[in-house]
C-alpha cells in the first residue's frame, strides 16, 4: 500500500493545526524521555497529564558516552475532560439555553474525491452523541472503490476528530464520471438554484471553490452562502434543487410617524373606581396639560435601502415620506421638528390632525352626568347650570351661565355666576380672586378678594380676604354669618322675621377661624393632660411605695403616660405660638374696617369690627359703622367705592 503522507508532511499538518485552533487538541513535542515530553505537552495543551494520550513518531535513545543519543518525537493528544460547565447555563437560567447547549449530534465522516486524491474529514460529536469509528470511516472508503489508501493516518484522524481535512489515499480519476452541475434562477433573479448529479466510479466530487466559480461565471456574484454550501457538499442530495443564493429584498423606507403622547379618542370616557364603585361623574374626559408638556413626536421617516439580484443588479426603492406636525394655538416645535410642545396650561385638542392646546373649556350646556365633573387647568366656561353632585375645578376663571346647585365650584381665578348660588348646605364655591352672583343663599363661599352680589345673600356663610359687595334693587344681607378684611356693604342687614345676621369686618377670616380652632384645640389637650398628670401622680406614688416590686405593666402604662403628657405639652407649646404669630399677623392689618347700610339695618344684626362687637336693638337708617379707639361708632351711610370685576 502506497504511503500518501510522510512523517514531515504529517508533523506540518499538526503544526498549522496548532495553529489555526487556539484550544489545541494534539501538539508534537520532543525529548530526551516520555515522560519529559509529556510534562511539556500538558504545558502547551493546559491540561493535566492524566489528560493525554500519545503516540510515539520517533523513538528515543540513549547513546553510549553521548554518541548516538536520539530524542524521542511524540504526537500527544488531548482528551476530553469529563467536567460540567454550566455556569453560562445557570447564569441565563432559561430552559431554552439549556436545550441549545446540550444538543446532541453523533460524529462524522465525510470522503471527498478531487482530482485523483482522496481527502477524509471527521467531525467530533456534540452532546452526548456518539464519536465516529474506523469502521465508518473504512466503509465510506469502500463505498467508493479507493484501495489505495493510509489506513494508519485514517485511524490518526478518526481519533483527532478536528473537521480538518487530510489526504488519505489515491485513486485513478474517470472524468466521464465526475459530478455534474446545473443552474437555474428564478423570481427574476432573486434567487439560485443548484443541481448536481451524482458521481460515478472513479469519478471526482465538486469542491467548493470551483462552485463558485460556476457561479461567477454564470453571472451569480450577490447572496451566496458558503457555509451552507459546504454543509450541502458534504451532504450533497444529488438531483435536487438547492438554494445556492438569494437576493437581497429591497426595503422601503418607512414614512414619518406623529407618536401622541395623549388619548386622541375624544368620546371615549375613562370611568374611574372609588372605593370598589365606578364614579360615573369623574370620567376625565379633559385632557389637561401644562406648559412645557410633550404633546407629540416624530419618528422621521426613514430611508429605503436597496435591493440587489443574485446577478448583482440593484432594485431601486423609495425613501419614506416625511411628515410635519400640525398645530394650533399654545402649542411650539422643539428639537429640531422632532417635538410638539405646549406653550401654556390647558386642555389638548386633536381636530383633523391638528395639535391645539385651548385655555378655556367651554361645556356647551349643564354640568352633568353626560358631561362628569370638570377639572381643569385653565378657564372654565359653562353655557347652562352645574347641576347637584357634581364638581367644577379650574387654574384660571369659572363662568357659569346658570344656577349653582348642590356641588363644588373652586377657580384660582374668579368664579361668576349669572345667576343663583343655592348650594342647600350641600356644596360651597371657593375662589382665588373674586365671586360674582346674583344671589347667594344657603351657601358656603370663600374669595381671596372680593365677592359682589346684586340680589342679596340669605342664610349663608361667606368669606372674603378683601370686601363683600351686596348691591341692588334687593341688595339685603338677612341670616348666616359674613366675614371680610376691609368692608361689608349691602342695602338691608337683618329682617324682623330672621333672627342673628353676624357681620364681621377687621381681621382675616381664615385667620380667626384658625384661631377658634386652635382655641378648641387648646382646650381638649388642657383636660386631657390634666387626667393624664392625675395618673402619672397616683402610679409614681405607688412606684414609691413598691419600689422593686413595682409591677412590669404597670411600668409600661407609665412610661407610654408619661411619653403622652410630653407629646400634650410640646403640642400645647405649638399651638401658643401659632397663636401668638396669627394675633401678630391680625395685628399687622392696617385697615379697621367698616361695614355700611344704604337703606336699614334691623335689629338683631351682630356687628364686629376689629376688637370691638355691637348687637343692634333698634332699626338704623343708611349708616355706616367703624371702630374707633376699640369702640364701633357709626356714620352717616358712605357709598362703597366702584369696584372693577376682572373676568380674565
Amino acid at each position: 500500500m502506497k504511503e500518501t503522507l510522510t512523517l514531515d508532511e504529517f508533523k506540518n499538518f499538526m503544526k498549522n493545526m496548532a495553529e489555526k485552533d487556539n484550544n489545541k487538541k494534539s501538539v508534537q513535542v520532543s525529548a530526551p524521555s516520555i515522560e519529559e515530553c509529556l510534562e511539556q505537552a500538558a504545558i502547551d495543551l493546559n491540561t493535566a497529564v492524566a489528560h493525554l494520550e500519545y503516540e510515539v513518531l520517533v523513538k528515543g535513545m540513549k547513546g553510549l558516552f553521548g554518541v548516538g543519543k536520539k530524542n524521542y518525537t511524540l504526537i500527544v493528544y488531548k482528551t476530553e475532560e469529563k467536567e460540567e460547565n454550566t455556569s453560562s447555563i445557570e447564569e441565563f437560567g432559561t430552559d431554552e439555553f439549556v436545550e441549545e447547549q446540550i444538543k446532541d449530534k453523533d460524529g462524522e465522516v465525510i470522503l471527498n474525491l478531487y482530482r485523483g486524491e482522496a481527502f477524509l474529514k471527521v467531525y467530533p460529536p456534540e452532546g452526548k452523541g456518539k464519536k465516529a469509528t474506523l469502521e465508518q470511516a473504512l466503509f465510506k472508503i469502500n463505498t467508493r472503490n479507493i484501495t489505495d489508501f493510509d489506513k494508519a493516518l485514517v485511524s490518526k484522524i478518526v481519533k483527532l476528530a478536528d473537521g480538518m481535512t487530510i489526504k488519505v489515499g489515491s485513486y485513478i480519476p474517470k472524468t466521464s464520471n465526475n459530478t455534474t452541475v446545473s443552474l437555474r434562477t428564478e423570481e427574476n433573479d432573486m434567487k439560485a438554484y443548484i443541481t448536481l448529479t451524482p458521481p460515478g466510479e472513479g469519478g471526482s466530487d465538486l469542491e467548493k471553490e470551483t462552485i463558485l466559480s460556476f457561479l461567477k461565471n454564470n453571472m451569480v456574484v450577490f447572496g451566496v452562502d458558503e457555509k451552507n454550501l459546504e454543509d450541502f457538499l458534504d451532504h450533497p442530495a444529488y438531483g435536487t434543487s438547492f438554494l445556492v443564493a438569494e437576493g437581497l429584498q429591497p426595503q422601503h423606507g418607512a414614512d414619518a410617524e406623529i407618536i401622541y403622547n395623549f388619548n386622541t379618542e375624544g368620546t371615549s370616557a375613562l370611568l374611574k373606581e372609588k372605593d370598589g364603585k365606578v364614579d360615573f361623574k369623574d370620567k376625565s374626559l379633559i385632557q389637561n396639560v401644562v406648559e412645557g408638556q410633550v404633546l407629540a413626536e416624530k419618528k422621521p421617516a426613514e430611508q429605503g435601502v436597496k435591493g440587489r439580484t443574485v446577478t448583482g443588479n440593484a432594485i431601486d426603492v423609495r425613501d419614506g415620506r416625511d411628515k410635519e406636525f400640525k398645530i394650533g394655538s399654545n402649542v411650539t416645535i422643539i428639537d429640531k421638528g422632532l417635538k410638539a410642545v405646549a406653550a401654556a396650561n390647558g386642555q389638548v385638542l386633536l381636530v383633523n390632525e391638528k395639535i391645539s392646546v385651548e385655555s378655556v373649556h367651554l361645556v356647551d350646556g349643564d354640568v352633568s352626568i353626560a358631561t362628569g365633573n370638570i377639572h381643569f387647568l385653565g378657564t372654565v366656561v359653562v353655557t347652562g347650570n352645574v347641576e347637584d353632585g357634581f364638581s367644577v375645578k379650574a387654574t384660571g376663571n369659572i363662568e357659569i351661565k346658570g344656577n349653582v346647585g348642590k356641588c363644588i365650584i373652586d377657580a384660582v381665578g374668579n368664579v361668576i355666576v349669572h345667576q343663583g348660588i343655592n348650594c342647600n348646605e350641600n356644596g360651597s364655591v371657593k375662589a382665588g380672586k373674586g365671586v360674582m352672583a346674583k344671589f347667594i343663599q344657603n351657601s358656603k363661599v370663600e374669595a381671596g378678594e372680593i365677592v359682589f352680589v346684586t340680589d342679596g345673600i340669605i342664610n349663608s356663610y361667606v368669606d372674603s380676604n378683601g370686601k363683600i359687595i351686596c348691591k341692588g334693587k334687593r341688595a339685603t344681607v338677612v341670616g348666616g354669618r359674613l366675614r371680610a378684611t376691609e368692608e361689608i356693604s349691602a342695602k338691608t342687614f337683618g329682617s324682623l322675621a330672621v333672627g342673628s345676621t353676624e357681620i364681621e369686618v377687621g381681621f382675616d377670616p381664615k385667620s380667626k377661624e384658625r384661631l377658634l380652632e386652635l382655641e378648641e384645640k387648646k382646650a381638649a389637650d388642657e383636660k386631657e393632660l390634666e387626667e393624664i398628670d392625675r395618673n402619672l401622680g397616683t402610679l409614681e406614688n405607688i412606684k414609691k411605695k413598691m419600689r422593686s416590686k413595682f409591677p412590669e405593666e404597670k411600668q409600661k402604662v407609665l412610661d407610654e403616660l408619661t411619653e403622652k403628657s410630653m407629646s400634650l405639652k410640646t403640642e400645647l407649646t405649638d399651638i401658643e405660638n401659632e397663636n401668638a404669630t396669627i394675633l401678630e399677623h391680625i395685628k399687622s392689618i392696617k385697615t379697621t374696617g367698616k361695614i355700611s347700610a344704604g337703606a336699614t339695618v334691623y335689629p338683631g344684626v351682630k356687628i364686629t369690627i376689629k376688637d370691638a362687637h355691637l348687637e343692634i336693638k333698634n332699626e338704623l337708617k343708611r349708616i355706616t359703622f367703624v371702630n374707633e379707639d376699640s369702640m364701633i361708632k357709626t356714620r352717616k351711610y358712605e357709598e362703597p367705592e366702584e369696584e372693577s370685576f376682572e373676568e380674565s
